[in-house]
């Protein structure tokens, strides 16, 4: 879920999380709120709306999905990923379930947008050694790989009706 909401200083952020460290491919990695699909989801809307409340605590029906994004293939899990935009316009507190995130990482609007932002880098990975891939730096953080091809995505719809 690329979740949009306005803070206290009614700038809009972006809420992304940092992964738990653990034994996995996607240990310590930052990403969107998200899960697996569980036979109770009536759909995919219905599993990101469901993470997204078990991992940083948004109820349901307080998110206003306003896009489906396009799915994206993830070599390392062998998960096909389905990503929406949702508006959080009067959030309340996020609660993180502590178990598999380390922390939020909410990132202003116009950091996000800005171009200075995106670059290259030359990751190994389980699959790939030395490749470059594109990423984002954010809040200090380097987000690639699906999270950055999703993040691509939606920076450039936004730009396209700002």
């Amino acid at each position: 879920m690329a979740l949009f909401y306005p803070k206290f200083d009614n700038v809009t952020h972006l809420l992304l999380i940092l992964r738990k460290t653990y034994k996995g491919v996607h240990s310590n990695q930052i990403a969107f709120p998200g899960g697996k699909f569980e036979l109770e989801d009536a759909d995919l809307e219905e599993t990101a709306l469901r993470e997204t409340n078990e991992e940083v605590g948004v109820p349901v029906e307080r998110v206003s999905i306003v896009k489906t994004l396009s799915q994206v293939y993830i070599p390392p899990s062998n998960f096909i990923v389905q990503p929406f935009i949702g508006l959080y316009k009067e959030p309340l507190p996020f609660v993180v379930q502590e178990t598999e995130v380390e922390s939020l990482v909410e990132v202003s609007l116009s950091d996000f947008l800005n171009d200075a932002n995106l670059f290259e880098q030359t990751l190994s990975t389980s699959y790939a050694k030395n490749v470059i891939v594109p990423a984002f730096k954010l809040n200090g953080y380097t987000v690639w790989g699906a999270t950055a091809m999703m993040l691509s995505e939606v920076k450039e719809l936004l730009k396209q009706v700002l």
